[in-house]
């Protein structure tokens, strides 16, 4: 049962992570069925949702509603959205990442307009990106759980999926990845000045070349670093340097942009190389893989970001570190480090 009385909040993850999610919110759990894709916490008066890592979306949780009624959802719901925000900016009709999930999907797209057109005649829906979203979350046909979010604390996308597309001579679907990477960790005024043509890049364990494919279609010049080969245009294309070296012992003649790296390393061992990178004063942004155990996930993770911060903070270097786990991720999470300013 949710006690009204206190903070509740609807998370979305990727299915399989909900243990981790309501490890490192520290937050009771009042449903988090395994491989679910969301769960329901209580009791935790404050998130952040940049701090968290597991936790694909985070929204306040005003109630539910049961036994939808196949022939008149519309009334149902109009009656449980709380009276409070007055206005929304946006409605989200959200599902969860599943395969039961998926088909509903179509439902939601046809009920979205319904839905919409009722909030706009009574003046709760607004065109206004700073105002709270409502998000009606979809677990089954029959129920649905009511939430709004803080566009200042939480996943502007739907379903807090951010989507990027792949390109047809792409060397490997991880080229989605590093573009979904970007997305999430750098606004668009960051990705203008940090994302120049003819920035220099490297890329540890660039083969077959996916996260390289993504840097050059930017317009970087990429230093690709790996024992094995890179396949399709990235093999011959002028602004790659393929170096058939050890990517753990390579460093560059001088600073680069940015330092990527997607190598199936223990996690400590990926931490302690970003770090040396930065102490040494060979890149000034890095994004970059940790693989995790299949067990206690949140403290290898813990100890990897751990390790990094104790280095950096005793050399005196400013930085800015975030991490989350992909759409794109499986077992493992991306991490942004980069330089702050003086």
């Amino acid at each position: 049962m949710i006690d009204k009385s206190l903070p509740s909040w609807l998370i979305y993850c990727r299915p399989g992570f909900e243990r981790d999610c309501a490890e490192e919110t520290q937050a009771k759990v009042i449903e988090g069925d395994e491989n679910s894709g969301f769960l329901l916490l209580q009791g935790k008066a404050k998130l952040a949702y940049k701090q968290l890592t597991f936790v694909r979306q985070l929204l306040t949780l005003h109630g539910e509603v049961n036994d939808l009624p196949e022939r008149d959802r519309l009334s149902p719901l109009l009656a449980a959205v709380p009276d409070t925000p007055e206005r929304f900016g946006a409605l989200y009709l959200e599902v969860p990442d599943t395969n039961d999930g998926k088909t509903l999907s179509g439902f939601t797209k046809r009920f979205q307009p319904l839905l919409e057109e009722a909030l706009r005649e009574n003046s709760r829906l607004v065109d206004d990106p700073n105002l709270p979203r409502l998000h009606i979350f979809f677990p089954n046909e029959q129920r649905a759980l009511i939430a709004t979010s803080n566009p200042d604390n939480s996943n502007s996308a739907l379903n807090g999926i951010q989507r990027v597309s792949m390109v047809s001579d792409a060397p490997s679907r991880s080229y989605l990845k590093l573009a979904e990477a970007f997305e999430v960790f750098l606004d668009k005024k960051e990705q203008s000045l940090w994302l120049k043509p003819h920035m220099t890049a490297v890329d540890l364990g660039a083969a077959p070349g996916g996260w390289t494919w993504q840097l050059v279609q930017r317009g970087l010049k990429v230093t690709a670093v790996d024992n094995g080969p890179l396949k399709g245009a990235a093999a011959t294309h002028p602004n790659i340097k393929h170096l058939r070296q050890d990517g753990f012992k390579f460093r560059p003649q001088k600073m680069v942009d940015w330092l990527v790296c997607d190598m199936v390393e223990q996690p400590q061992r990926v931490a302690t190389l970003v770090t040396e990178w930065f102490i040494g004063g060979h890149t000034m942004h890095a994004i970059f893989n940790l693989k995790l155990p299949m067990k206690k996930r949140v403290e290898a993770l813990q100890v990897a970001l751990g390790s990094i911060r104790t280095a950096l903070n005793a050399k005196g270097v400013r930085y800015r570190l975030e991490t989350k786990q992909l759409y794109h991720d499986r077992e493992e999470v991306t991490v942004f480090l980069t330089r702050a300013k003086k």
